[in-house]
């Protein structure tokens, strides 16, 4: 089914789940069912309030009753009509005053945030007469680069291109190339202050779940059932535990210790017993325990002094718990508190809700009972039906919604603090749009998130285009790493085309940090309220009763009634989704073992598309797939044709899926070459004889079918249970798992094409291949992240043997003659950033050649590139500590610069290389900030040439470094004259079992003699019996191994060489830029001691370990000499007389030294000695 995968990648962006997530959650006008509009009418000034209005207190607006509403008007509870909030296309304000509007590119360049106003509307409705609703802007919201908020959607970026006077009939290609944009970027960051960055995915336990498992306390299983509950922005875990005694005690946030269950029913309105013993039973075996409970709770030694009997004797028992020795009235409020907003906030936070929560936790404690009769099993946590992932839009709902409920609440204040009875109330100077844009873009710039996460923002990694697919597609787990958590860590079942099982980082993080698999959708969540209508009309009935013959249904892990026949409701449910009658954003589970049917439509699902099969054949047909590929229809579609759906890790486990839906023979009957699942197409599915076609040769045959009637999906293709990276490898499958987890890590490191304007890119820093190659061994998931566009290694010519032990332990032998032809060649960019900033008092910088007058000057020759402006020439060389741009500044204090009433002298500021750096200027660009000041940006190019000790590595894990490059004529070579590229150790395959390496050194060679890709994709490449056959036919041996010479003495070598072409990455951990090494340099002011770290030149520890070789061996002086003079010696002055030896330093009056000792006497009387002083190092 390659179409159904090319089609998705046609149309849809790798990162198309956190674009989706952003387009979800950010307000436009031509959507009113978006997260943002939700929060503003969800939000309450205070408790007490009612959503979505401001009420000015009388006391301070002179009696008068002022309303503010910025949310949309209510009908029955229900928010309707036009939208009161939206964020407009993102712009700039200049110093000038004027906006314009930015492109991700001029953000960039200029150092800015790409931001967009948002706009909101008030009604003001004073005395109950309603004036004219005024539009203001409350702040910026950080804009996902290709979100439809973005310049580069749609008709914003026609509307920009008009503006500016650019090609307006260009196609889109040539539009944002005009822009400067990468035409194949794919989106999904934001970018603050200049720096590109990503909102990580989080994964969660799902919220209003319940879950019951074990847990060890005190050596003893406890039984434990728990909940997140969660409502708007607040979430609260309330859980259960059954004690040694069978007592059921529930925790309740925000409160301290736990209370009785059967008090805590009563208090919420269950006063009657047979209520309780209604809601919890299910089993016989459940009456000791709970019939413990009801008497525990009426018995007066324990709950003196008649027991809880009542409703109301619960209240009491409550208020004398949590509030004894109040005021009556404090103790009411604090128990209503607690009933109403701590404990499960998800059904409600008024007094009528108490009765539902009542029933829940009922049903809570008979999982717990269930569980502890072995009826139901502990529940998994890494489950992904356990399991909510938080993507961009989520997170940004988080943030959002503490930032406006912080700007009503100043809003409030603002009007009351300055009403004026004549004037009346100004709305657009009360609101401070700084307030929400600085907690905005304070998370987004240092990742530190609300409920104290840290991390969740980063610096997007642009080492590669793959590392960058990669970074936006990744998923945190809040687990610390520092703990086991083994089973966090595992590979789950239910992550199976949903969770790349490869990529993840070796370490503390491995299995913490996740990559998701190449075709997933995350759900965004549909209202439970219609799904909910929709099984009313199915037959689900609302029963507060147990009643054995009926099922249980659960729509969002909320309880909602029972239904009589539930293996018909699923199927019926499933049904309409196929039919388009509700969502196919719901899926649904049976469970036979406990007869409950569990539905979900809430969001933050991982979800995988199947294709539908019935009756052993597929639903899909040939017609569809054609209008498919011609783009008349498309993946919605034929989810709504009932062809393909969409299925959950919960909806999972009722299904039958078959991995492949024909088996293959050997060879094509026809031109009897080899077959595999790469070259077959099945051209005629949904019918009942499977036909299939041999794409080398069009020959057609027929197939036996491997679906059953028992099967109820098919897979669309297995190739799709890796990621992005891992799915780079060619032939994964023929490796050992960890390789290919190295594999994956390394190629995020390899130097290529990050993106394809990376000419007028200023990044910080980057590395970029001179030459780099498509891989001649591919696979097909490369065509769909456009990797031919953007590759990241070169091909190169290897033969495995030894090499006069140049190659030991993974060490790599070059060939000088390839390196000099530019195999392997790179450039490493650094950008430099001068800015001229304004100062208090008028002050600015300023960007000249410094003169002698100027504090700090340098000498003349540092300044000789520089233009009359200061700043440096295009193309000039420059290397450690030459000036680039060259700038003064005013003086810091008013004292420096010498005379206090003479002029202040500037002091010298110029931005200079890095000390161990040198290279070419590449480009310099000379733009404006925010605030009108100019800035100078300087790319400097380091050409980065292959030498020792540089790091490379082929695709399955085989990393090495440089360890000799060898001149061509003393390289080995082979009969018909081919000298290798790099020579590898024997040594590192066998152990290692990287069979794919070998696989690919064939098809490498083969694609060379052929002129063709060869194809490695996992599980349909081409087999090594078809490789292997191949080579014999052009010639060379079946075992493509040769016969080769040695290039010194020109003997023929005992031993054949295994050959072939294999694809090798350059990563960017080079010599060059980790070579370090000093003498005596800068030390700290405060230690004396030297500096720390490369890029402050600082010292080389010298460790108690090195030590320790330099006693072994008596070297007294070298000890002497390391520890000392090149560390932190320094002279002492001791006075002489041997009866006194105190320490002086240099005195106030000249030619004098003033002794420190227990007396301070002055100069030399210290002890009478005045002559003799000696000096000590220390």
């Amino acid at each position: 089914m390659k179409e159904l995968v090319e089609v998705f990648f046609k149309t849809e962006s790798v990162v198309n789940h956190q674009i989706e997530s952003m387009n979800h959650f950010v307000a436009t006008k031509d959507n009113t069912d978006n997260l943002m509009q939700m929060i503003v009418d969800e939000t309450r000034v205070s408790d007490d309030d009612e959503p979505g209005v401001i009420v000015l207190d009388p006391s301070k607006t002179g009696g008068k009753d002022i309303r503010i509403y910025f949310g949309r008007p209510r009908d029955k509870g229900v928010p309707f009509g036009a939208p009161t909030i939206w964020v407009e296309s993102p712009e700039i304000k200049e110093a000038s005053g004027a906006s314009n509007q930015i492109t991700p590119h001029e953000a960039r360049m200029r150092d800015l945030n790409y931001t967009a106003p948002i706009m909101i509307k008030l009604r003001v409705v004073e005395d109950g007469r309603e004036k004219d609703p005024e539009t203001i802007k409350i702040g910026d919201m950080p804009v996902m680069v290709r979100s439809k908020v973005c310049t580069l959607s749609g008709n914003k970026l026609d509307s920009y291109i008009e503006k500016n006077n650019g090609p307006i009939n260009a196609t889109r290609k040539e539009k944002l190339q005009y822009i400067g944009e990468d035409p194949d970027d794919s989106g999904g960051y934001f970018i603050i202050s200049g720096s590109e960055r990503v909102i990580v995915s989080l994964e969660d336990l799902a919220p209003n779940k319940i879950l019951v498992e074990f847990e060890e306390k005190y050596d003893t299983k406890v039984e434990v059932a728990k909940v997140f509950s969660q409502t708007g922005g607040y979430r609260a875990l309330t859980s259960l535990e059954k004690s040694s005694e069978g007592i059921i005690n529930v925790s309740i946030p925000s409160v301290a210790g736990t209370v009785p269950l059967v008090i805590l029913m009563k208090a919420l309105g269950m006063e009657k017993d047979n209520e309780i013993h209604e809601s919890i039973f299910s089993r016989n075996e459940m009456d000791p325990i709970i019939y413990a409970n009801l008497e525990d709770s009426r018995n007066p030694k324990i709950f003196p002094p008649n027991g809880v009997i009542t409703g109301a004797d619960a209240i009491a028992y409550l208020e004398k718990r949590f509030a004894a020795g109040q005021a009556k009235e404090f103790r009411e409020k604090k128990v209503s508190q607690m009933l109403d907003k701590s404990l499960l906030p998800h059904l409600g936070d008024k007094p009528e809700d108490r009765f539902k929560k009542a029933l829940y936790l009922g049903r809570m404690s008979r999982s717990l009972l269930e569980l502890n009769l072995g009826i139901r099993k502990e529940d998994d946590k890494d489950h992904l039906a356990n399991k909510r992932i938080k993507l961009a839009g989520d997170l940004l709902d988080e943030l959002f919604r503490n930032a406006f409920q912080a700007v009503i609440k100043d809003l409030k204040y603002q009007l009351e603090r300055t009403f004026n009875r004549k004037k009346g109330i100004k709305l657009k100077p009360a609101v401070r749009q700084d307030l929400l844009t600085q907690k905005l873009q304070h998370s987004m710039s240092t990742g530190n998130w609300i409920g104290g996460r840290t991390g969740v923002s980063q610096l997007l990694d642009r080492v590669s285009n793959v590392s960058t697919l990669s970074h936006l597609r990744r998923i945190i787990s809040p687990l610390t790493r520092s703990q086991p958590h083994f089973e966090a860590r595992d590979l789950h079942p239910t992550q199976w085309g949903r969770i790349c099982p490869n990529e993840t980082p070796e370490g503390q993080n491995c299995g913490l940090v996740k990559n998701a698999a190449l075709l997933i959708n995350v759900s965004e969540g549909i209202d439970s309220t219609k799904i909910l209508e929709f099984l009313r009309g199915m037959g689900l009935k609302e029963l507060t009763k147990e009643d054995p013959n009926t099922g249980r249904v659960y729509l969002n892990g909320d309880f909602v009634g029972y239904h009589d026949d539930p293996a018909e409701l699923t199927k019926n449910v499933r049904g309409s989704r196929r039919s388009g009658q509700i969502s196919d954003e719901v899926n649904i589970r049976y469970d036979e073992a406990t007869r409950e049917v569990i539905i979900n439509c809430d969001r933050g699902r991982i979800r995988r598309p199947l294709l539908i099969a019935e009756n052993g054949n597929v639903k899909i047909t040939k017609v569809q797939l054609e209008k498919l590929r011609l783009g008349e229809i498309t993946i919605k579609d034929l989810v709504k044709q009932g062809a393909m759906e969409w299925i959950d890790s919960e909806e999972e486990e009722n299904l039958f899926i078959a991995i492949y839906a024909y088996d293959l023979p050997k060879e094509c009957p026809r031109c009897h070459s080899q077959l595999y699942r790469g070259v077959v197409d099945w051209t005629n599915p949904g019918e009942e004889v499977i036909e299939l076609l041999c794409e080398r040769c069009g020959g057609r045959f027929p197939s036996e079918s491997l679906l059953t009637n028992e099967h109820t999906h098919l897979e669309i293709d297995p190739a799709l249970i890796l990621g992005v990276v891992a799915s780079m490898i060619p032939y994964p499958e023929h490796n050992s798992s960890p390789r290919v987890t190295m594999a994956a890590a390394m190629t995020k490191q390899s130097i290529g094409l990050s993106s394809t304007n990376f000419r007028i890119r200023t990044d910080t820093r980057g590395h970029y291949m001179d030459y780099p190659q498509k891989p001649l061994v591919k696979t097909q998931v490369m065509d769909y992240i456009k990797y031919d566009k953007k590759p990241a290694g070169q091909n190169f010519v290897v033969a495995i043997m030894s090499y006069q032990g140049y190659n030991i332990q993974d060490a790599i032998v070059f060939n000088k003659a390839a390196v000099e032809r530019g195999l392997g060649r790179s450039s490493f960019f650094r950008t430099y950033t001068a800015e001229e900033r304004r100062y208090p008092g008028g002050q600015e910088d300023r960007f000249e050649i410094p003169t002698h007058e100027v504090l700090g000057a340098r000498a003349e020759e540092y300044y000789k590139n520089l233009d009359e402006n200061g700043v440096i020439f295009p193309e000039s060389y420059v290397e450690g500590s030459d000036v680039l741009v060259g700038k003064t500044s005013p003086p810091r204090f008013l004292e420096e610069g010498g005379e206090k009433l003479g002029p202040q002298r500037r002091r010298e500021s110029s931005i200079t290389m890095r000390p161990n750096e040198k290279g070419y200027v590449d480009n310099v660009i000379l733009t404006v900030s925010e605030s009108n000041s100019r800035i100078v940006k300087i790319r400097v190019r380091s050409p980065r040439i292959p030498e020792l000790g540089d790091k490379f590595a082929s695709r399955h894990g085989q990393k090495g470094v440089i360890g000799s490059v060898v001149a061509q004529e003393d390289m080995p070579f082979t009969e018909e004259g081919i000298i290798p590229d790099i020579i590898i150790n024997p040594h590192a395959i066998p152990s290692r079992m990287t069979i794919g390496h070998i696989l690919e050194m064939i098809g490498g060679k083969v694609a060379t003699m052929r002129g063709s890709i060869i194809d490695g994709t996992i599980f349909k490449g081409e087999p090594e019996k078809s490789l292997r056959e191949d080579l014999v036919k052009y010639g060379f041996r079946y075992d493509s191994t040769e016969s080769m010479y040695d290039g010194i003495t020109g003997k023929k070598l005992k031993a054949d060489i295994f050959t072939g072409v294999i694809y090798y990455q350059k990563l960017h951990h080079m010599v060059a830029g980790k070579f370090h090494a000093r003498s005596r340099g800068p030390v700290q002011i405060l230690t004396r001691q030297p500096t720390e770290g490369r890029s402050r030149q600082g010292g080389l520890r010298f460790g108690e370990m090195e030590r320790d070789t330099l006693i072994a061996h008596g070297a007294a002086m070298v000890i002497k000499d390391r520890l000392l003079d090149q560390s932190d010696g320094t002279i002492l002055y001791i006075c002489g007389n041997p009866k006194c030896g105190a320490h002086c330093h240099n005195g106030q009056e000249k030619g004098y030294l003033q002794v420190s000792s227990v007396w301070k006497y002055w100069k030399y009387t210290c002890c009478g000695n005045q002559l003799c002083f000696q000096t000590y190092e220390r």
